[in-house]
Parts: structure tokens; sequence; C-alpha cells
């Protein structure tokens, strides 16, 4: 039976479509079937960072409104036979999206895929709450900032009153916290929260913590999800995020900033 993985958050600027697409293609290099879908209508940019921009002919709006069947407007990921991608329109109105349309591709969908990871908007707008109206588990991402995290917070409410699930008295969402763009340096300095402020307020179970990196930048400017990028610290917190999210135990990583060797300090770097 198909999971359906919503990556929310209440802030932009987060990283949410960086993650969404690491995750997707993570649990795909694992082996699961995954389709990624992007929910921002109107402002699209999920198939920039998989460079499958120029393939897009049809998109999920096309879908729903019965201009396309699934089938065409998916598309095959280049480098992971298990990857697909749904993208989204950059023409129509967020108000194209209807819970019957959503319910009908989902359903679709699951019968082909393994996990079907949705990359909301920001905000708790129409897009956003028809991403996570039918999930099964939710990676609620969120910056170690205060008001980053006060607005996870507050997609949590939504998440346990207004998702599918509540309204039907269901099993809740299982959730899950990801850290993102986390500096330990400048927690050190009291410029950010630290790990345990952000799990005290939010009280979800930690998933993973990604470093601030400019790996991240550099793997978008490529078209290319970052867990990818094996070498880099960001590419592998995603892989450590990943498998966990598949059951394994994995010890957080990045949390520390590292201290330079005799070498460094005395001649820079």
């Amino acid at each position: 039976m198909a999971k359906i993985v919503v990556i929310t958050s209440g802030k932009g600027g987060v990283g949410k479509t960086t993650s969404s697409a690491a995750i997707s293609m993570g649990l795909a290099l694992r082996g699961h079937k995954t389709v990624v879908i992007d929910f921002d209508i109107g402002l699209r940019n999920l198939d920039i960072i998989m460079n499958c921009e120029r393939r897009v002919v049809f998109d999920f709006v096309n879908v729903i409104q019965g201009d396309a069947t699934l089938n065409q407007a998916l598309i095959k990921d280049k480098r992971c036979d298990n990857l697909h991608i749904l993208p989204a329109s950059q023409t129509r109105d967020k108000e194209a999206l209807t819970k019957e349309g959503v319910k009908k591709i989902l359903d679709d969908l699951a019968e082909q895929f393994e996990y079907i990871i949705c990359d909301s908007p920001a905000g708790i707008e129409q897009g956003a709450q028809m991403a996570l109206y039918y999930a099964d588990e939710a990676v609620v991402v969120t910056n170690p900032e205060v008001s980053s995290v006060r607005d996870s917070d507050r997609i949590l409410g939504i998440l346990q009153s207004k998702s599918h699930r509540a309204e039907n008295g269901q099993p809740p969402v299982r959730e899950h916290l990801l850290v993102t763009r986390f500096d330990p340096t400048r927690v050190a300095r009291g410029d950010m929260l630290n790990i345990e402020d952000i799990e005290d307020i939010l009280a979800i179970p930690l998933l993973g913590v990604i470093p601030e990196s400019q790996s991240v930048l550099n793997a978008s400017n490529k078209g290319m999800p970052v867990v990818l990028d094996e070498k880099s610290d960001a590419g592998q917190a995603y892989l450590d995020t990943v498998a966990r999210f598949l059951g394994e135990d994995k010890p957080h990583r990045f949390l520390e900033a590292q201290r330079r060797g005799f070498l460094k300090r005395v001649f820079g770097g």
C-alpha cells in the first residue's frame, strides 16, 4: 500500500523543495518506487531542481481537469528509474486543486508507487492544505529560527485538525521534524535555536538535521538533488534522514562545530 508523505512548513525559504527532491531521490535510490508531486501551483520549481523543466508538457492541473492522462504528465527521472516527477502548473491558479481531483490522482498513483511525496507550498492557504490533506506522514521542515519554528507549530495544528485523518477519526498523521540550514557555530553564539529548544517547542520526533552548506545551492544550480552529492555534509545528512525514515537507527551528525586543525589555525583556511 502506498504511503503519502507531505513535506511542509509554515514559512517559505526553509528548504521544502530541496528536501522533497532529496528525500524522494533517496527513497528511489534505496529501491522504492517513488513519485514526487509539486503542489506549488503557479510558482513551480521542483522541476528545475530535478533538471526536467524542459521536459514538462502536461502538469498536475492538466490531469485533474482531464486535459491529459497521468501517464502523459509523469516525468521519469533520467538518473533513477524508480523516481518520477509530477510537475505543477505555472499558468493556473491554486483554486484549480480540488479535494476530489487530488484524491483521484493520489489513488491512481498509489497503484504504481510505494511512496508519494507531496512538495507543499509555504503557508496555510489552499495549495498547502491540499498537499497535506491526504497525508499519512508529514515531514515538517524548519530553520533554527524563532519565526520559522513558530510557523511550523501552526502547521502541526492544521495537520492535527484539518487533515483527512483528523476529520474521519483515523490514526493521526505521523509527524517528523527536519531542521535545515543548521549552523552549530551560530548556535554556540546564541544566534540560532539549538536542536533541544526546537524539539521542546514542536514536540515531534527529530528525523534529520541538515547543515548549512554551499553544496545545497551548488546542487540546485546544477539541477541535481543534493542527496546525490555523497561527499558533501548536506548530502550525507539527507542520506541519513532517508535511512531513519525507513526505520534505521542512525546517529545525528553535523551538530557540533568542526574544530580547525593546527596547520589551518597557523596558515589560515
